[in-house]
């Protein structure tokens, strides 16, 4: 048998297909590395700057330093507004690998209810800038603080951070004033300057707050520090010094604010006294008042819903936005009309039988004292608030000229200054009444208006405003409740401030102010009560704002009507009568005749700011549940 025999070996061809495979080789070993290098040059050449970076806010990071909020002080230099240090719960969400596993943690650690995961998910989802904290919990207490400490590994991009909290020591009586500051929302956030508010969780909602918000807040600043690869502190490495918030000064007297907010003793209603001649609101009070603490930290829903539900209405500042009829108080700003109007003489007399009819009408307006005052001029119509003279009056001036004369001093206009939330209120006239209710304006109505009843809305403050402009002699200074913001003082003239109120004769403001003492000081007059032991001369004049209207031949039974349908009770006032140094505006709801209800109060609080201490023996606060009660005045 044959042995096989092998092909003869082809080394040339071996060598071809070795060099084949070599030079193959060495075209994929080039271009694998050429593709690296290519990479490498990307990366270390074309993208240096943004992986530097990176590298750098893995090591450094930017941190907001946000500025302390102003103080804010009465105008005696008492405390009203104070910044208390406190510790905030915090989350940075570029830190956080898994958002809500670690939201479940914090509040397992803190023991919370189960409702809070949801509160914090949305507020870590609340816009922020790139590395900003979001704020996730307010206020923790020693106990809180240490449960976290101790799981701080557990809680990447959760801290704890030291920040001044807005505190107020007075906060019922204060609470409508100052308003109050609250935590940042989305609407918000979106509308403010990110970079001046970094770090920063909380922004004035109402009330003062909310008005010098820009002043208050101040200027944000930042620092840069370098960190460990657990995003602790190592060192600071740069810093700008965050600028504060200027302090806020007040014209706000907290004595006389504490006084007035306690001589409404609980009953709903709002006093407004305002120095004439700088326009300073001395105080301005709305009672019931509310816990604006509650707001800072974050109101619960329990509490919340408590405050809305409650029918005293404790949020509503019924200082500047509640309506109101002006009532009697309207008849010296009316007697002032009808002088300047031609349509009455001060010594022209109007026989009052108890009523007045129209020309050709048969309905009586009746006057409040059913049988008439008889023979009445415009002072005694002041002094005993005579209804038939003023029906006659109003008929006379027409509702055009009388509504035209109130907005002179006021009434229908916002004219403060800086009160945030301010009304217009409502003067009625016949295009008014037309264009909303599409109806003509009837005679009967102007005599209506003639006594504040009616269309009529006002609120405390433009009562108050109305009566010292009464007691400047017609000279108009803005009301404002800032006195100094930082060193810059607000001091009068003020820009858009009303024309002076203008009179043919100078004289006529001596006649309604003599008709005006004689409410306090005249032996008929309807608030003569509080005039006894009267240190200085005061002139007023006091009102009813009805809740509902009578029938023709209906009387007024308080004692038959549910407490929130009785009368509410005004007065206004100012004083000394030839050297004015306080306005004040008295509303108190449901409590009847304002001679009787509101009367004292003015006195009061006229005694407090105008009497020394041992001067003032308080002799008005016994008067105060003294008054005569007198119908529809």
């Amino acid at each position: 048998m044959r042995k096989h025999r092998d092909p003869i070996k082809d080394t040339a061809r071996e060598v071809r297909v070795f060099r084949a495979r070599s030079i193959l080789a060495a075209l994929l070993v080039l271009l694998m590395a050429g593709g690296l290098g290519a990479r490498l040059f990307y990366l270390q050449v074309v993208e240096h700057d943004v992986f530097t970076t990176r590298s750098e806010k893995n090591r450094v990071r930017v941190e907001p330093l946000p500025p302390t909020r102003g103080l804010i002080y009465d105008r005696q230099g008492e405390l009203v507004a104070e910044n208390r240090p406190t510790y905030n719960l915090t989350i940075v969400r570029e830190r956080v690998d898994d958002i809500d596993a670690t939201l479940d943690r914090v509040v397992d650690i803190l023991g919370l209810d189960d409702t809070q995961v949801e509160t914090f998910r949305k507020r870590s989802r609340q816009r922020q800038r790139p590395y900003q904290p979001a704020l996730l919990m307010s206020d923790l207490n020693e106990r809180q603080i240490a449960r976290l400490a101790v799981n701080r590994y557990r809680l990447p991009g959760v801290e704890v951070e030291a920040q001044w909290m807005r505190h107020y020591p007075d906060p019922r009586i204060m609470s409508h004033v100052l308003g109050y500051v609250g935590r940042i929302n989305e609407q918000e956030l979106a509308s403010l300057d990110s970079g001046n508010y970094a770090g920063t969780h909380y922004i004035g909602k109402t009330g003062i707050e909310k008005e010098y918000e820009k002043a208050l807040h101040g200027q944000a600043g930042l620092r840069k520090v370098e960190t460990n690869a657990r995003g602790r502190v190592l060192r600071e490495l740069e810093r700008i010094s965050p600028k504060p918030g200027k302090d806020l000064t007040l014209t706000i007297d907290t004595r006389l604010q504490q006084m007035a907010y306690d001589l409404l003793d609980g009953r709903r209603g709002s006093i407004v006294a305002i120095q004439p001649q700088t326009g300073d609101i001395l105080a301005m009070v709305s009672a019931p008042g509310f816990d604006s603490n509650k707001f800072v930290t974050g109101i619960s829903y329990k509490d919340y819903q408590a405050l809305q539900q409650d029918l005293d209405l404790p949020l509503f500042n019924r200082a500047v936005r509640g309506h109101y009829p002006i009532g009697s108080t309207i008849k010296p700003f009316e007697a002032l009309a009808s002088l300047q109007n031609g349509v009455v003489t001060p010594d022209e007399v109007i026989y009052d039988p108890g009523y007045y009819k129209l020309p050709n009408g048969t309905r009586r307006y009746r006057n409040w004292l059913r049988w008439g005052h008889g023979r009445v001029d415009l002072e005694r119509a002041l002094a005993v608030s005579n209804n038939t003279y003023f029906y006659t009056v109003a008929h006379r001036l027409g509702i055009d000229a009388l509504s035209g004369f109130m907005h002179k001093f006021g009434f229908g206009e916002v004219t403060s200054l800086d009160v945030q939330g301010a009304s217009s209120g409502l003067v009625p006239s016949r295009e008014w009444k037309q264009k909303q209710l599409n109806q003509a304006w009837y005679p009967g109505e102007t005599l209506s208006a003639g006594i504040g009843q009616g269309y009529w809305k006002v609120t405390p403050l433009q009562l108050a405003t109305a009566e010292a402009t009464l007691a400047n002699r017609g000279r108009w200074v803005r009301p404002h409740l800032a006195k100094r913001v930082g060193e810059t003082s607000i001091e009068p003239p003020f820009k858009n401030t009303k024309s002076d109120v203008k009179l043919d004769k100078d004289v006529w403001w001596d006649d309604v102010f003599s008709g005006m003492q004689k409410v306090v000081s005249g032996s008929e007059g309807t608030a003569r009560h509080i005039g006894k032991g009267l240190k200085y001369e005061m002139a007023g004049k006091s009102g009813t704002a009805q809740v509902f209207s009578l029938g023709q031949n209906q009387k007024y039974d308080a004692d038959e009507l549910q407490e929130r349908l009785r009368d509410h009770a005004l007065f206004t006032a100012f004083a000394p009568v030839d050297d004015p140094q306080i306005a004040i505006a008295v509303i108190v709801e449901n409590a009847g005749g304002g001679s009787s209800h509101a009367a004292g109060l003015a006195r009061a609080l006229a005694d407090e700011w105008l009497l020394s201490d041992d001067e003032n023996t308080h002799q008005a606060e016994e008067l105060i549940e003294e008054g005569v009660e007198v119908e529809g005045t």
